[in-house]
C-alpha cells in the first residue's frame, strides 16, 4: 500500500491565535512540507485545484513543478484537476512538463471538484457539469495515448491531427480518477480501466464497499485485470505523539473549515461529539497516534476489499508549521512502513 499526503494549500488563519501568514510564507512552507514528505519516504503528494480565497493552488502543476526540483523519490500530482473547467490539451501539457522535471513521477487525479467557482470564472455553464468532463475525459485519454489527435466535441474546438507536446518520460502518464459517492463514477472508471481515488471525508468507510464493488466489476467486464484496477482512498487525518494531542491539534482547525463550507451547503456545524464519532475505529477520520492510524487504515482496506494507496489531507485543519511537519513525519516513518508489511 502507498501512502501520501494531498494538500489544498490552505490560507486560513489559526483558529485559536486568528493569525493567518501571508501568501508568501504559506507557499514557502507549502515547499518544505512536499520536500519532507519525500524524505520521510512518503510515496505520493498531491495538490488540490481551487479557486478561492482561502487556497493557493489555482495553478498546482506550477507549485509541482517547484516541488519536483526539491525532490527525488516521492510521486506528484493533482488532487483534483478540475477536469470539466480545464483545456485537456494544456493539462496535459502542464503535468507532460512536470514528468520531464521529475524525471518520470508525474500522475493526474481528473475530477469534477467539490466547489463550482471555475465555472463561472472561465465561461462555463454549471449546467453542464457532467457533459463537459465526460467529454474532456476523453480527449484527455485521448492525447495521454497518442502525439497526434483527431477529435471534436462540443465544448472545444476540434483538433485535426495538430502535435501535441511535450511528451511525458513516462510511456503513459497515470490518470486516476476522483470520485464521491455516485454510481455512475465508479462504473465509469472501471469501464475505462482508470486507478480510482475515492474521497471519503465522513461517515463510515465501509459503506463505499458496493461502489468499489461496482468499479471492480465493471472493469473486469471491460476486459482490465487487476493491476489495473487500482484503489485509492482521499481522507482527513493527522499523525501525533498522542492520541488526544492529535485529537486536540486536528480539531479547532477541522471544525473551522467545516463549519463554514458547511454554511454554504445547508449543514449544521461540527461538534465534538460528532469528531470524536469519526475518530473510532470504523469512523472515518484517520487521526491519532501512528499505531491507531496504522490500524485504522489496514481496517479500511480489508472493508473495501483491498486498497492501493491513502492520501491524508492534513491542511484543511489550518495546523500550525511544527505540528504539520511532525504529522507527515511520523506518517512517512510510522505508518507507512507499517502498512507496506500488512
Amino acid at each position: 500500500m502507498q501512502i501520501g499526503i494531498d494538500s489544498f494549500a490552505a490560507l486560513v488563519e489559526d483558529p485559536a491565535t486568528h493569525e493567518k501568514p501571508t501568501a508568501q510564507v504559506r507557499m514557502a512552507r507549502l515547499l518544505e512540507e512536499i520536500e519532507l514528505s519525500d524524505t520521510s519516504g512518503l510515496d505520493y503528494f498531491g495538490l488540490g485545484e481551487h479557486h478561492r480565497d482561502e487556497y493557493l493552488d489555482s495553478a498546482p502543476s506550477v507549485i509541482l513543478a517547484a516541488g519536483a526540483a526539491r525532490t527525488r523519490n516521492i510521486r506528484l500530482g493533482s488532487a483534483v484537476t478540475v477536469l470539466s473547467a480545464a483545456d485537456p490539451v494544456r493539462v496535459f501539457q502542464q503535468f507532460a512538463t512536470l514528468d520531464l522535471i521529475s524525471n518520470g513521477r508525474a500522475e493526474i487525479t481528473v475530477g469534477r471538484g467539490s466547489f463550482i467557482e471555475s465555472f463561472p470564472l472561465f465561461g462555463l455553464k454549471l449546467e453542464d457539469y457532467d457533459d463537459l468532463f465526460v467529454e474532456k475525459l476523453d480527449l484527455l485519454l485521448q492525447l495521454r495515448d497518442s502525439n497526434h489527435v483527431n477529435w471534436s466535441g462540443r465544448f472545444r474546438p476540434a483538433l485535426t491531427g495538430q502535435g501535441v507536446f511535450p511528451r511525458p518520460l513516462q510511456e503513459k502518464l497515470p490518470i486516476w480518477l476522483g470520485v464521491g459517492g455516485t454510481p455512475q463514477s465508479f462504473a465509469r472508471a472501471g469501464a475505462l480501466g482508470l486507478p480510482l481515488m475515492v474521497a471519503i471525508i465522513g461517515g463510515e468507510p465501509h459503506r463505499f464497499r458496493p461502489l468499489i464493488d461496482l468499479y471492480r466489476e465493471a472493469g473486469k467486464r471491460a476486459g482490465y485485470g487487476p493491476e489495473q484496477l487500482r484503489v485509492g482512498v482521499h481522507a482527513l487525518g493527522y499523525v501525533g505523539d498522542t492520541d488526544e494531542g492529535a485529537a486536540e491539534t486536528f480539531f479547532p482547525g477541522y471544525a473551522a473549515a467545516f463549519t463554514k463550507i458547511g454554511k454554504e451547503r445547508g449543514w449544521p456545524p461540527i461538534t465534538r461529539r460528532q469528531f470524536e464519532a469519526l475518530r473510532r475505529p470504523g469512523g472515518a477520520l484517520m487521526v491519532g497516534t501512528a499505531d491507531y492510524v496504522t490500524e485504522k487504515v489496514a481496517k479500511m482496506s480489508d472493508d473495501l476489499g483491498g486498497i492501493d494507496r491513502v492520501t491524508f489531507q492534513m491542511s484543511v485543519a489550518a495546523l500550525r508549521h511544527e505540528p504539520m511537519l511532525r504529522g507527515i513525519q511520523l506518517l512517512g516513518e510510522k505508518v507507512a512502513p507499517a502498512l507496506r508489511k500488512k
